[in-house]
């Protein structure tokens, strides 16, 4: 499929962007809509290095036209040459592809854009904003942060998150289930004092697209939390 990703791989190949082959070793449903894929990374690890909440593209094919998707790698393992992905089933090619994924199926991936910058001075709280699309990077965050203490607001009607391969800790994430026709209210609502309590705060915010930039909007405009304590990010695009 090198050759035939459209103006976006053109794009990626103007900015150097890598290209691999990943090979589909197994998977595992672990929920009916949220399957994982494990894959050997094509040499991946060894050309790019890992870092946390590290993501690549993967190329699909929709229809006949390019349709490439990014995804958070899950336990990268650089000796092995292996990692694992996670997908929120829905329509569309990427999780038609997961669905059917077998061992020895191959999918292109790109590696561009991706990065981490760890927030200086360390956060003394993470504020986290996501849904099942972003749990993996979730997950990620929490884990390079280490001891800071977090508070997630995560999406999902009641019971939609049970069987999620949360990687919270009780003893110092606290958990926050919110139907997803509420988060933009619950976090106005509850965000502010948790800000106000908090020295050196960092937010994280990966839903939809709309619901990020006008997340984002509110808490650097309206809560004036600066910039570099601010990572926002819409992970798909709501009908």
């Amino acid at each position: 499929m090198a050759q035939g990703r459209g103006w976006e791989g053109a794009v990626l190949r103007l900015m150097r962007a890598k290209d691999f082959t990943l090979t589909v070793t197994g998977a595992q449903d672990v929920t009916p809509r949220f399957r994982r894929v494990h894959l050997t990374d094509g040499g991946l690890l060894a050309a790019t290095g890992v870092h946390p909440t590290m993501w690549v593209r993967l190329w699909f094919d929709n229809a006949g036209r390019p349709h490439q998707r990014a995804y958070t790698l899950v336990d990268p393992d650089p000796a092995a040459g292996t990692f694992s992905l996670e997908f929120a089933l829905h329509e569309g090619a990427a999780s038609d592809w997961a669905r059917a994924a077998r061992p020895g199926d191959t999918v292109e991936a790109t590696v561009q854009g991706t990065a981490f910058d760890a927030p200086a001075p360390a956060p003394d709280r993470v504020l986290a904003i996501g849904d099942p699309a972003s749990l993996p990077a979730i997950n990620s965050l929490l884990a390079a942060l280490g001891p800071a203490p977090a508070t997630v607001w995560f999406e999902g009607s009641d019971g939609e998150g049970d069987g999620l391969p949360f990687r919270t800790d009780p003893a110092r994430h606290e958990l926050r289930h919110v139907p997803r026709a509420e988060l933009v209210e619950r976090v106005r609502a509850e965000l502010p004092a948790q800000l106000t309590a908090t020295a050196h705060p960092y937010v994280w915010i990966t839903c939809d697209t709309r619901t990020t930039r006008t997340l984002s909007a509110y808490v650097r405009k309206e809560l004036g939390v600066p910039k570099e304590r601010v990572h926002a990010l819409g992970y798909w695009r709501a009908d």
